[in-house]
């Protein structure tokens, strides 16, 4: 065989070192594709504060053999508890492993396992890597300092500033606000244990998050690095300028904002020595994921507001089906059973089955978290009070609701759909329009072939 006819493993070129970007080259690499990943960034530094790991990522973390480093930085959480904004009054326990494990942890943590991991796989991670271009057809990624990368397949991991998204448009494409802010901060045990308060040393004890709902916002609340440090997100309206994204907060502002909250919650908040305020952005979900060899994930094509914890892991399932996927189309490509001459068309239909796969899943989940928003911060009056009777009724069982968060079908599908299965069953009936039905000589068992020639 001549050695241009001898098909080589694809080459991907992953766009961002984020969260989904690094689980597509995990998935990528495992399948035995040759990745590259062009990160920004001049260094990957810790940042963030706490993650929610809901069930459905941690099972596709299990698929990639990753749960059990995840695990070990991580703290598993049993419940969902959700309380009354003025005195802190339990409205709901939901369970929240009942599809698999629900983990909580530092976002720096989970990232590092995540590089870790890609490293020892082989990823080529560049840092220092600006993209300004992508050709579509060709993959050629050209970077700000002049270099290019050419690859068969580019996946544009770069979140909700995407610049794949824009030249995938045709035009720059920025988020817009959505009219809330988001104060971050962690704090150890020790600060918490300082004020001797059974209620905090209680809520400190519990594997659960703990959201308080109240008027236009509400705190989410839970433990990382092994329940020596905490996590707690306050929402509320936005006030920063336009064109801000993140400032160091004013921390008696943030104390005032909360006036009048559950006396456990200030005290927790009033003991934390600084604070991160976010302005809380969005973006339109894109009609189309993809084009020609190149695809986008996560925030690039639909991003999620932070009121169901499903951004990060919708992302994780993003890079995952798209590893997966390739990862089939290259043996078959290495195999003969798809020739190379559709080598090029092939990856853009493969891609086109990812989008397919998750375009009504990632549509519903925005849905969810815009749902979950106006369920969170609903005012004192009626509705209100018919949620909260709701939620006493509520066995987390079957029934169905009106809110999302409560409808137990709609939670059934977004936690346990098991999203690499669907998309490999789309594969396989792509598969059946690209080889014929009859299978080759090759692929034929061998005690068949030996029948066949005698």
């Amino acid at each position: 065989m001549a050695e241009d006819d001898v098909q080589h493993p694809l080459n991907v070129t992953v766009i961002g070192a984020g969260i989904g970007g690094l689980i597509c080259a995990i998935a990528c690499r495992r399948k035995g594709l040759g990745v590259q990943v062009l990160e920004q960034a001049h260094e990957i530094r810790p940042v963030g504060a706490g993650i929610q790991l809901p069930p459905n990522a941690s099972r596709i973390l299990s698929d990639l053999s990753l749960l059990e480093q995840v695990k070990e930085v991580a703290n598993e959480v049993k419940s969902i508890k959700a309380r009354r904004y003025a005195d802190g009054k339990l409205l709901a326990s939901k369970p929240a492993s009942t599809h698999g494990p629900c983990m909580v942890l530092h976002r720096a943590d989970y990232h590092k396992v995540l590089l870790d991991e890609a490293t020892r796989l082989g990823v080529n991670i560049t840092l220092n890597a600006k993209a300004t271009t992508v050709e579509l057809d060709t993959g050629v990624v050209t970077l700000e300092n002049g270099r290019t990368v050419t690859a068969d397949v580019v996946v544009g991991g770069d979140g909700l500033w995407s610049v794949t998204r824009s030249e995938m448009l045709g035009k720059a494409s920025e988020p817009f606000e959505t009219g809330d802010l988001a104060y971050r901060g962690t704090f150890s045990l020790e600060q918490l244990q300082h004020f001797n308060d059974q209620r905090i040393d209680e809520l400190c004890r519990d594997p659960a998050v703990t959201v308080w709902f109240g008027p236009s916002k509400h705190c989410v609340f839970y433990p990382v690095r092994n329940s020596t440090q905490f996590n707690l997100v306050l929402l509320r309206p936005d006030n920063l300028p336009a064109g801000a994204r993140s400032v160091q907060g004013d921390i008696g502002e943030m104390r005032q904002t909360f006036d009048g909250w559950d006396s456990v919650l200030t005290k927790i908040i009033s003991c934390m020595p600084t604070v991160l305020k976010w302005k809380l952005m969005h973006h339109d979900e894109l009609e189309k994921w993809t084009n020609g060899c190149v695809a986008l994930l996560g925030d690039a094509c639909h991003p999620t507001l932070p009121y169901q914890a499903q951004g990060a892991a919708m992302a994780v399932e993003d890079g995952a089906i798209i590893g997966s996927l390739l990862g089939r189309l290259n043996s078959k490509l290495i195999q003969g059973v798809i020739p190379a001459s559709l080598q090029r068309e092939s990856i853009s239909s493969v891609l086109r089955l990812y989008e397919k796969s998750q375009k009504r899943r990632t549509t519903t989940n925005v849905q969810g978290a815009i749902d979950n928003r106006n369920f969170y911060h609903m005012p004192d009056g009626p509705e209100q009070e018919a949620r909260d009777l709701e939620l006493a009724q509520h066995t987390w069982t079957e029934e169905t609701s009106d809110h999302m968060w409560c409808d137990m079908a709609y939670n059934r599908e977004l936690l346990g759909t098991d999203s690499i299965n669907n998309a490999n069953a789309l594969f396989d009936d792509w598969l059946q329009t690209i080889v014929p039905k009859t299978r080759s000589f090759k692929e034929t068992p061998l005690a068949e072939r030996v029948q066949r020639v005698a």
